[in-house]
């Protein structure tokens, strides 16, 4: 053995060169294994992923009418880590026709963290959006001089008929909400905003791809990596059909223009809205592209308020119209029977006049054919006082609460919860705290609230639950939910309102004969078995009422329902049941009879606001 002290001391280094090369071990497996940062890095350096953008669904009518389809726009995107020292801006700015202002602008927007969340420097940002094949052609041809710049397909949304904007809604650039609440969005993706381009967004959109690039160390593209292994091909979205018959819908319009007003026409069998019109409206195609921006902004600050859907949103008194569903809830009660008689003075009947002479005493069916106000005012008073008040007006109000539970169960003064139509307003049936607010609890009695015996007061209605009140009638006391999906049947969404179905014979009967020999006589379509109901719905102190009809074809074997509102345009009878009725023979017989009725109608004015647009 060598006595040789610095002999030990080789065990020593050796230890410490064990020690460093165990370090060096844990540190590349820690780098490698456990912390892929530094290799995310490199592949990022490396590889470029490009998003290929699926087309979003079709939208056909119910007959197969293409409605939406898609056409090919690009986006020029840019890679903020590869803009090095070198790259010709100038040039750059000349082939996409734009100043260096401009450029300098846009690139501050991109890295605004404020603005752009989800910006990182090592991935594609949009730099110019909505751009046309021509738009691109002069940066295409000379693109590999521009390090971290590409050019991405994408695809806008087009028009075969410039009608149904309500009811079709708009594509546009998503919000900084909705990409924190869904993970599918990036900062610049687009989606739907409304219509049923936003409730069947999911349904329409499809599911994004993935290109893996490989490039060089000066940036060039070099191919695509492991010959597309790690690529993932766009989902196309699924094709939607509407419930809409289009050529009923530009007839709807066209009979509309130059009114402010709604026309709703469901397939009362199956729930299916086969129109859904709102005037004023607009061109679909103006919410589409570069414009869309300007273009929303007139819309929006018009007085005539276009983009309101009068048809689901706005609310007015039913008018006359709810006598029929007056009838049905007194009859049901056993208050009111077809041989129930009461008085009529005319104009001089009080407390509720008469709006026109006609015989007296007047029966049910002739108290719907007549529009007799004083008869469904007695009926109602009948119904709320038939056990008298009671002990501080308890049993009167309970009388109330059931009228009002039972006017209900058509779809009034509710929003339609189980349907795909977004924007609804609710109406209103009035509760008992909203008189008990106004008058106390033993403050109020029939008398009081005696307007909503003839659909006015505090009723509300939507044009969408005037319709479907009507459905409700055509069917002898059910309705499916109005919706505008074709290939969702709805069939468990049957709403009943537990009124015996002959009662509902006497309606129609009453409503057939306001066609035969009432207001509505001047506008039936020849050989149309239709029933239908006008009315007037006050507008305000100094406003002209607003016109209604709701209609029921052929009453025998009902195919169509629709309700008609035209605001301020006086009696039912004048317009909306005109435009009904030709709507109705335009679905019924597949084109209009009457084609110089249509053309006076279409091209009448009553609201000047509406002409100018």
């Amino acid at each position: 053995m060598i006595n040789d002290q610095y002999y030990k001391r080789r065990y020593v280094i050796i230890a410490i060169v064990v020690v460093v090369v165990i370090v060096y071990i844990l540190r590349l497996f820690q780098l490698q294994i456990v912390d892929t940062s530094t290799l995310d890095q490199a592949e990022n350096n490396a590889l470029v992923r490009q998003t290929i953008y699926p087309s979003r669904g079709l939208i056909y009518d119910r007959n197969g009418e293409l409605l939406v389809f898609n056409q090919p726009i690009y986006e020029v995107t840019m890679i903020m880590r590869e803009q090095r020292n070198g790259f010709d801006t100038i040039s750059f700015c000349k082939s996409l026709g734009i100043d260096r202002e401009r450029f300098d602008r846009r690139v501050e927007e991109i890295k605004d963290r404020g603005r752009n969340r989800s910006y990182s420097p090592y991935t594609p940002q949009v730099f110019m959006s909505q751009l046309g094949k021509e738009d691109v052609a002069v940066l295409q041809e000379s693109l590999w001089k521009y390090s971290g710049i590409g050019i991405r397909k994408r695809t806008l949304r087009d028009y075969t008929y410039p009608s149904a904007a309500h009811v079709l809604g708009s594509v546009g650039e998503v919000s900084q909400q909705d990409i924190e609440h869904d993970s599918y969005y990036s900062s610049g993706d687009y989606a739907g905003r409304d219509g049923v381009e936003r409730t069947y967004e999911k349904w329409l959109r499809g599911e994004k791809g993935v290109e893996v690039l490989m490039r060089d160390s000066r940036g060039r593209i070099q191919g695509r990596y492991r010959n597309g292994e790690l690529d993932k091909a766009p989902k196309t979205g699924q094709d939607l059909t509407l419930s809409i018959d289009i050529g009923l819908q530009m007839a709807a319009e066209e009979l509309l223009a130059g009114k402010i007003g709604s026309v709703v026409a469901i397939e009362p069998k199956t729930g299916e809205i086969l129109t859904l019109a709102s005037s004023p409206t607009w061109n679909p195609a103006l919410l589409v592209g570069k414009q869309r921006s300007e273009n929303y902004v007139l819309l929006s600050t018009d007085p005539t308020k276009p983009l309101l859907n009068r048809a689901t949103q706005a609310q007015y008194p039913p008018g006359s119209t709810f006598k029929t569903l007056q009838t049905l809830v007194c009859m049901e009660d056993g208050m009111l029977k077809t041989t129930t008689k009461y008085p009529c003075s005319g104009p001089s009947s009080t407390p509720i006049k008469c709006t026109h002479h006609h015989g007296s005493p007047v029966s049910l069916e002739s108290a719907i054919e007549q529009s007799c106000n004083p008869y469904f005012w007695y009926a109602f008073r009948d119904f709320l006082e038939q056990d008298g008040y009671g002990k501080d007006n308890e049993l009167f109000r309970h009388r109330y609460e059931l009228w009002r539970t039972d006017v209900m169960k058509f779809g009034l003064g509710q929003k339609f919860a189980d349907t795909d139509l977004r924007e609804q307003s609710a109406g209103s049936i009035p509760s008992l705290s909203f008189y008990d607010k106004f008058y106390g609890k033993k403050g109020w009695k029939a008398i009081t609230i005696r307007s909503l015996s003839i659909g006015q007061g505090e009723i509300l209605v939507t044009p969408l639950q005037l319709c479907n009140m009507a459905a409700t009638i055509a069917n002898d006391g059910w309705y499916i939910t109005p919706h505008l999906n074709k290939t969702d049947s709805m069939l468990t969404h049957v709403h009943s309102t537990d009124i015996p179905a002959e009662y509902f014979s006497v309606v129609k009967t009453g409503m057939e004969r306001v066609m035969q020999n009432g207001t509505g006589r001047w506008s039936r379509p020849a050989d149309i078995r239709v029933g239908g109901k006008t009315g007037t719905a006050q507008a305000g102190k100094g406003n002209e009422d607003h016109a209604i009809f709701i209609g029921i074809a052929p009453i025998d074997d009902p195919q169509i329902c629709i309700a008609v509102i035209v605001e301020n345009a006086g009696f039912g009878a004048t317009w909306a049941a005109p435009i009904a009725n030709l709507l109705i023979e335009k679905y019924i017989t597949g084109d209009v009879q009457r084609k110089d009725v249509y053309k006076r109608i279409s091209n009448s004015v009553l609201n000047s606001d509406v002409k100018k647009r």
